[in-house]
């Protein structure tokens, strides 16, 4: 398979993950002492793949990073911002906005992939 689809599938993973760990934020958002929990991943930068080569010093170096396919998810206890809702500290502003932000990026990627099999599927009919 291309390495794009094995992109879109970890951000598939990514935001599927991410889905459960922000309801779960917001089903706690008044339970006293719950601690905020995020997703993120292990070794999202590779530094080999993703930067640019540099062949002249006045050459700008890339800030762009891709996520590598072989990165690893965790969900993490987020310890700042105490009592932020007076319980703890689950802002819930905060997580539905990123609720929506991950649905954008949910709905993208889901999309490509689509997209990509239905290329496939016509280069197999023979482009019918």
């Amino acid at each position: 398979m291309s390495n794009n689809i094995n992109l879109l599938e970890k951000v598939l993973d990514y935001s599927a993950l991410k889905q459960k760990v922000i309801g779960k934020n917001i089903a706690n958002a008044t339970t006293v002492g719950y601690k905020r929990e995020d997703v993120e991943f292990d070794n999202v930068f590779d530094s080999v793949n993703n930067k640019l080569k540099i062949s002249e010093k006045k050459h700008i170096p890339s800030g762009d990073h891709v996520i590598s396919p072989d990165s690893e998810l965790k969900v993490v206890e987020e310890g700042g911002k105490e009592n932020v809702s007076g319980f703890n500290n689950v802002d819930i502003n905060q997580e539905m906005a990123e609720l929506a932000q991950n649905n954008l990026m949910f709905r993208f990627s889901a999309k490509r992939m689509t997209q990509y099999f239905q290329d496939m599927q016509a280069v197999i009919r023979g482009g019918k």
